[in-house]
C-alpha cells in the first residue's frame, strides 16, 4: 500500500502571558508580538487562537468590528514571525470557563445547537471570521469551536441536550458557514474525548472522523488513563497514539489525516519534572501513526497566578513560563519540531488491526468499550506493551477485503484474542 507522504506540522494552542484568553478586552499588539515572538523562537510553524465568541458576538446580531480587526492583526503578526494560524471560531469552553453570550442564557436561554436563530447568527459569526482571514496565506482555516460537543450533555451542569442527528445537522452547518467565508482552507470541528468515550453521547466518533477536511483529536491523560496506568504506563504515554488509530476506524478516506489539536501534561499526574520525558514520549508515539497531519501542544505560556478560580493543573501547562522563559516541555518540542524539520513523515504501516465492537458504528452506543479501563482500550493497551504496532477497525468491516486492503491491514484480531 502506498502512503501518503506529508510534512509534519507542529504547533501550540496559543495562550496569552496577559490577561489569558481575557486579553480581548483590552487587546495589546505588542503583548501579543512577544508572545509569539517566543513561540517562534522554538522553531514551531504554527498556532490555534481563540476568539472569545461572547467578546466578538455580543449580540445575536452585533459581530464587533473591532474585534475581527484584532484578530486579523493577531494573525498577520504571527505570518510575520512565519507562524501559520488556525482559528477556533465558538468559544465556547475554555479551561473549566464556559464563555456564553447573553442571548444565549437565563432570561434568554435557547439550545445553542438546535434553536433556529441562535445557530443562524452562530453560522454569521463564524462565517464573518473565516471570511476576514481568507485572504492571508498564513490562515489554514476555522475549527467550529473548542470541545463544544461538553454542553451537550453530562457532566456539564446545565447541558442543551440534542440527538446525534440534531448534532450532525449542527456540525454540518457550521462548516459549510466557514467554508462559504473562506473556501478551500482546512476546516473542521473538534469534540473532547467523550465522543469516543461516552456512551450516549450524542457527538459521535462517525461524525469526528467524516465531517471536515481533518480528524481532531485531544488527548488529556488526566481521564482515567494516568490514574489507572500510571505516568510511564504504556496506555499513558500512547493515549495520543490510541486516539489517532481509534479515530481512524470510522474514517471513510483510508488517508484522512488526523491532527493531534490538544495534548498536554497535566500535573500532579505528570508532575513538572516529568513533563519533558512525557512529552517527549507522547510525541515520539504519536509520530508512529500514518496520517497524523501534526501535533499542537496545549499550550504556549503558563496561566498567571494573578488570576483565579482555575484548576491547579490549568497553570503549569505551558512550554513557557508566564515570563516567556523556555521550560524543559518547551526544549523537548522544540528538538523535535527541529529534527523533523524538512522530513516527510512516512511511518510503517501497521498491518495488524484489533477489531473494536461499539453496537454500530454510527451512533456507537457500546463507545465506553473503548474508554480507559473498557475492554477494548486495555487490549489495545496491552497489544502495544507486546510491541504490536495496532491500527483500529470497526467489527463491521473487519472481513472487508477492499477496506483492509485500502488501509494495509493483513490481520485482523479481537479483543478475547489478547486478554
Amino acid at each position: 500500500m502506498r502512503q501518503t507522504p506529508r510534512t509534519l506540522r507542529f504547533g501550540v494552542n496559543y495562550t496569552p502571558t496577559r490577561g489569558w484568553f481575557h486579553h480581548w478586552l483590552d487587546f495589546d499588539l505588542d503583548e501579543v508580538r512577544a508572545d509569539l515572538d517566543s513561540v517562534a523562537a522554538l522553531g514551531l510553524d504554527h498556532v490555534r487562537v481563540f476568539p472569545l465568541w461572547p467578546v466578538f458576538q455580543p449580540n445575536r446580531t452585533l459581530i464587533r468590528p473591532r474585534a475581527v480587526e484584532q484578530l486579523v492583526a493577531l494573525a498577520d503578526a504571527a505570518a510575520e514571525r512565519g507562524l501559520d494560524v488556525a482559528v477556533d471560531g465558538l468559544q465556547g469552553h475554555l479551561s473549566s470557563f464556559d464563555f456564553l453570550p447573553s442571548w444565549t442564557a437565563t432570561w434568554h436561554r435557547r439550545g445553542i445547537f438546535d434553536d433556529a436563530d441562535v445557530v443562524a447568527a452562530q453560522a454569521e459569526y463564524l462565517r464573518t471570521l473565516a471570511a476576514a482571514l481568507a485572504d492571508r496565506p498564513a490562515f489554514l482555516g476555522m475549527t467550529v469551536g473548542n470541545e463544544i460537543n461538553q454542553f451537550s450533555g453530562p457532566p456539564h451542569p446545565d447541558p442543551d441536550r440534542i440527538t446525534p442527528g440534531a448534532a450532525a445537522r449542527w456540525l454540518e452547518r457550521m462548516l459549510a458557514a466557514c467554508e462559504e467565508g473562506a473556501p478551500g482552507r482546512f476546516h473542521l470541528h473538534a469534540e473532547y474525548d467523550a465522543a469516543w468515550y461516552q456512551d450516549g453521547h450524542p457527538f459521535t466518533p462517525a461524525q469526528a472522523a467524516r465531517l471536515g477536511a481533518a480528524t481532531a483529536v485531544h488527548s488529556w491523560v488526566f481521564n482515567g488513563t494516568a490514574q489507572r496506568h500510571g505516568r510511564t504506563g504504556t496506555a499513558t504515554e500512547h493515549h495520543a497514539a490510541y486516539l489517532i488509530e481509534l479515530s481512524k476506524a470510522w474514517a471513510r478516506d483510508p488517508r484522512r489525516p488526523v491532527w493531534l489539536q490538544e495534548v498536554g501534561a497535566p500535573a500532579p499526574l505528570i508532575g513538572p519534572e516529568h513533563a519533558a520525558e512525557f512529552t517527549g514520549a507522547t510525541v515520539a508515539n504519536a509520530l508512529d501513526c500514518p496520517d497524523l497531519w501534526g501535533v499542537t501542544w496545549w499550550c504556549s505560556h503558563d496561566v498567571s497566578r494573578e488570576l483565579a478560580d482555575f484548576p491547579e493543573l490549568e497553570y503549569g501547562l505551558g512550554l513557557l513560563t508566564n515570563d516567556r522563559r523556555v521550560k524543559p516541555a518547551g526544549a523537548a518540542l522544540a528538538r523535535i519540531a527541529a529534527a523533523w524539520r524538512g522530513r516527510e513523515h512516512r511511518p510503517a504501516v501497521r498491518s495488524t488491526a484489533l477489531a473494536v465492537d461499539v453496537g454500530g458504528a454510527e451512533h456507537a452506543p457500546g463507545r465506553s468499550a473503548c474508554a480507559p479501563g473498557g475492554a477494548f482500550f486495555e487490549a489495545w493497551a496491552a497489544l502495544t506493551a507486546r510491541g504490536v504496532r495496532p491500527a483500529v477497525v470497526l467489527e463491521e468491516l473487519a472481513g472487508d477485503r477492499a477496506h483492509l486492503s485500502a488501509r494495509g491491514i493483513t490481520e485482523v484480531l479481537r479483543v478475547h484474542d489478547v486478554i
